[in-house]
């Protein structure tokens, strides 16, 4: 099978274009000002890469001219299914013309914006189209299924579920060290900073915690909202160890590492690219009951589910953890073999190929 994927989400797309690209032809779009010069290394030799882009936004006036050269090369490339993973971006209502006429399936991750996001006119519009244009959709929740269903009134049979999976563990575990060990009791905060991710909640839970755990410290590694108004929540900054800017591979390996859990306090959530790596690294996870995190965290067994807005549930179930170092590791082992066995990208790529499949079949008996 011949496959284009295009859009943003690019360390998802690259880890499954090099899945697919075991057993298919695939080109990999990427607009050259959004690929940080790590990712490149991550490319498989077997997926075509097609850099576009003027070192501009993608949506920018002057990358328009090169619309020209992506439907040339997409149309000497020949594509059995065009994969889109929109996002939002303002790309999206250009290059869609040029694309309709090919089989589509969009991955949309978030079946509606989450809590605090900006240019939400801009989101919709473009989640809008996507929606109305693909023939199929793929999402990573049941429970998101379910929103689209509701919220869009999407009939289900357009609705298909296939797991986030490990799209970001491999350019992590790269960098992963032998003489690095568990640090202390180092309880990690990774990813964008943001309103929806309920940051605020994990600064409530802090002196709970240490009252229990003393030497414990909270990790906060990423960057985002304005974090003064967080630094002004903290009882005692010094519980706190914070790296408020982008976090690289090679960084976030070693925070992976030393952590002893995983902790996602959201007060709203689709799915989270966090809980993979965490498990790649044999971490377990803490994470509210929001969105689809609960579908790819057993309970008890690769981590603890707690309710969202709740300080104490969420610093009592890092207590556990934090104390029962056998149960912790035991919980870490549980992770990893769940990953490997149900979140694979190989795995996800499957269940991707079967879309497609699904997709030129149903368009070849309407023909």
């Amino acid at each position: 099978m011949r496959i284009i994927s295009l859009g943003g989400f690019i360390d998802y797309r690259i880890q499954l274009a090099n899945a697919l690209s075991r057993k298919n032809t695939v080109m990999l779009v990427i607009f050259a000002n959004t690929l940080p010069k790590e990712n490149i290394e991550t490319i498989d030799k077997k997926v075509e890469l097609l850099l576009l882009g003027r070192g501009k936004p993608m949506y920018h006036p002057t990358n328009l001219l090169i619309l020209k050269d992506f439907v040339k090369k997409v149309k000497e490339f020949r594509p059995d299914i065009i994969h889109l993973f929109g996002g939002g971006s303002m790309i999206v209502p250009f290059i869609l013309p040029f694309i309709k006429r090919y089989p589509l399936v969009s991955t949309i991750f978030d079946p509606v914006p989450h809590l605090g996001q900006k240019n939400l006119c801009r989101i919709r519009f473009v989640l809008y189209l996507e929606r109305k244009v693909a023939n199929q959709i793929i999402t990573d929740g049941e429970k998101l299924k379910e929103m689209f269903m509701k919220v869009h009134k999407i009939p289900e049979e357009k609705i298909n579920v296939v797991p986030l999976g490990a799209y970001d563990v491999a350019p992590f575990k790269k960098h992963e060290r032998e003489d690095l060990k568990e640090d202390g009791n180092l309880i990690l905060f990774f990813g964008g900073i943001c309103k929806y991710k309920g940051l605020d909640y994990l600064i409530k839970a802090e002196p709970l915690i240490t009252k229990e755990v003393p030497n414990a410290k909270i990790i906060i590694a990423g960057r985002g909202d304005d974090f003064r108004k967080y630094e002004k929540m903290m009882v005692d900054k010094n519980n706190f160890i914070v790296y408020n800017r982008y976090i690289t591979y090679k960084e976030g390996a070693e925070l992976f590492q030393r952590c002893s859990v995983v902790v996602l306090p959201y007060i709203d959530a689709s799915q989270s690219g966090v809980i993979p790596p965490a498990y790649g690294f044999k971490k377990p996870v803490v994470v509210t009951d929001v969105g689809s995190l609960p579908e790819i965290v057993d309970e008890g067994v690769t981590g603890f589910i707690v309710p969202p807005k709740n300080p104490e549930a969420f610093a009592k179930a890092i207590i556990k953890l934090l104390k029962d170092e056998k149960l912790r590791k035991q919980m870490g082992e549980n992770a990893y073999r769940k990953l490997k066995e149900e979140l694979s990208c190989d795995i996800v790529a499957e269940k991707t190929l079967e879309v497609y499949k699904n997709v030129i079949e149903d368009i070849s008996k309407k023909q």
